[in-house]
């Protein structure tokens, strides 16, 4: 791959009439459909800078052929060059240390970056207990990643925070038109699975071969809540992957049980409960459809947690996901005891708050039960939501009580 020129920015890209407004109110994506003009034949991952229609400066970004055609990087006329990235990296190390999870005694797993969240888009970085796990979403930040590690080291050094090693984890999140064909791989160091703490429970997280980086950490203040009303409850864990949600309401419940189609995920479902508890007759595993499981557990439960996958990662999917959505919060409407609670949850980017709770909404008319919303939680803040870029707030909760 091409090394990136941060020091010459002769490629730009020049807008149509009208299609400036979105830049100016400072959202961090320019689409494809805004270009009027491309100079400079730019390869992916170049950086460009962009102007109106009449040849305003408007902001400097990371260029890709596709839907998203440039990510930006700045709306300042300035060079992206190693400084830069520093003083960006800095800043969301910095906001995680006012979080309190830098320095924090019980919790050694933390998102250290987000990418629009931080104003680096395209790139995402999970801290695990001295391992940092980097994933690029875009030709761009591939291109940098080694010179992100170095500033990552050094910046987190300087909070003495040690790094043990940086592993990239793009293989599967670059954009397969890129024809970059990335490996996942140490950047510095190595490292076996580690063992992680948050909020003083242990998990064990295979970074290599588990989902996304390794752990959700999204979830964590989420997964308090669930503590907190899982007293005395039966608990159905649905999804479970790595049993973090299970972890939190053993420490309150009379009974919780496990649910994943994954054995992998289900034998570490059980290793983190061992963990924390040892043999626990409170706790019972079992490999199966989350749905057909729902569908055979009437009243059996009174505190439901819905966790699946994206059902959705493009708009051309969307109203399957929506209807995935209203079957299984039907089902667990259905057939929870009456005075139960539901956790239930969207990851989908391109479901909105306002369609997540629609079909919500749907399933629980369908039921006929009378249903409360007690709370609407999200991701945790160290996933923070950039004001300018709505499509951040991608986790949507709503705690039910159902009567």
């Amino acid at each position: 791959m091409r090394i990136v020129n941060f020091y010459m920015i002769d490629k730009k890209i020049i807008l149509k009439s009208g299609k400036d407004q979105s830049v100016r109110r400072y959202h961090p994506w320019i689409f494809s459909g805004a270009i009027k003009k491309i100079y400079g034949n730019p390869a992916e991952g170049d950086i460009v800078e962009v102007y109106d229609n009449k040849e305003e400066f408007l902001a400097v970004g990371h260029y890709q052929p596709a839907s998203i055609a440039v990510r930006i990087l700045s709306f300042e006329k300035i060079v992206p060059d190693r400084d830069f990235f520093c003083k960006i990296i800095s800043a969301a190390v910095e906001y995680r240390l006012k979080l309190g999870l830098l320095n924090s005694e019980n919790t050694n797993v933390f998102r250290l970056i987000h990418a629009e969240g931080d104003n680096l888009p395209g790139l995402i970085a999970d801290y695990y207990n001295g391992v940092v796990v980097i994933q690029m979403h875009s030709a761009g930040m591939y291109g940098i990643r080694k010179m992100i590690a170095e500033i990552l080291t050094e910046v987190l050094d300087k909070h003495d925070k040690k790094v043990k090693a940086i592993y990239d984890k793009s293989e599967a999140t670059v954009p397969y038109k890129s024809g970059i064909h990335p490996v996942n791989e140490f950047i510095t160091g190595e490292s076996d699975p580690v063992i992680v703490t948050e909020n003083g429970y242990k998990f064990r997280v295979d970074f290599i071969t588990g989902q996304k980086t390794g752990f959700f950490i999204d979830q964590r203040e989420n997964r308090k809540l669930v503590q907190e009303y899982s007293s005395r409850r039966y608990v159905l864990n649905l999804f479970g992957y790595t049993g973090s949600f299970s972890v939190y309401a053993m420490k309150n419940a009379a009974l919780v049980h496990t649910v994943d189609s994954s054995g992998p995920a289900i034998a570490l479902a059980d290793e983190n409960v061992r963990l924390n508890y040892g043999t626990d007759s409170r706790h019972t595993s079992y490999q199966a459809d989350a749905f057909d499981f729902l569908a055979s557990s009437e009243n059996k439960y009174d505190l439901i947690i819905l966790d699946p996958p994206a059902f959705a990662k493009h708009n051309d999917v969307l109203s399957n996901a929506l209807q995935g959505y209203k079957r299984l919060n039907m089902k667990a409407i259905e057939n929870i005891k009456p005075g139960g609670i539901i956790f239930t949850f969207s990851c989908s980017q391109v479901v909105t708050k306002e369609n997540f709770r629609k079909s919500v909404f749907v399933s629980a008319a369908n039921t006929g039960r009378k249903v409360k919303i007690i709370s609407q939680p999200g991701q945790s803040p160290d996933h923070p939501v950039n004001i300018y870029h709505p499509e951040s707030e991608y986790l949507k909760g709503l705690v039910l009580y159902i009567e």
